[in-house]
């Protein structure tokens, strides 16, 4: 189980990262915030990007890392991005670990699959079995107004991070 924390910003710059051996295969991307806070993120050819969207200076994300792993203190902070979703309108998108119910970690979300919600891994290919007990990225729409909300999402990628 991962304890996904997230940043949420713009992109102000995207460079090169090269710790070594893989020139090339990894980057730096700086998001700032309104508040004016900034976060770095290395992107490596892990990292998953949903709908694997090219991304920009000047684009909306949010960057997702595991904040039970270490990190240098260094400032701006510096995280391995796990997953990276761009701003899109109408659209809203979930990470987090969800139980063997289908409730977010937060208690704030719960799944009620249906046979239109697409179940994939992170590669494009179709995930066979039940959802529950994984790291998620769900992509869903209109929400109850209960606690947990509930929706029907439109997709759901299984994260096989520890795999």
């Amino acid at each position: 189980m991962t304890n996904f924390y997230s940043f949420h910003g713009t992109v102000t710059a995207i460079s090169d990262f090269s710790p070594g051996y893989s020139q090339g295969c990894s980057q730096l991307f700086t998001l700032e915030n309104e508040l004016g806070s900034i976060v770095n993120f290395v992107v490596t050819p892990s990292t998953y990007f949903t709908d694997h969207e090219i991304i920009h200076v000047g684009d909306r994300l949010t960057g997702y890392y595991d904040g039970d792993l270490p990190a240098i203190l260094i400032y701006p902070p510096q995280y391995h991005a796990l997953v990276m979703v761009k701003d899109q309108p109408d659209q809203f998108i979930k990470v987090d670990h969800f139980d063997n119910q289908l409730v977010s970690s937060d208690g704030e979300l719960k799944l009620n699959l249906s046979p239109y919600t697409h179940i994939i891994l992170q590669n494009g290919q179709l995930f066979s079995r039940y959802p529950g007990n994984r790291d998620l990225i769900v992509e869903y729409g209109p929400t109850t107004r209960s606690i947990p909300a509930q929706t029907s999402p439109y997709r759901v990628v299984v994260l096989c991070l520890n795999t």
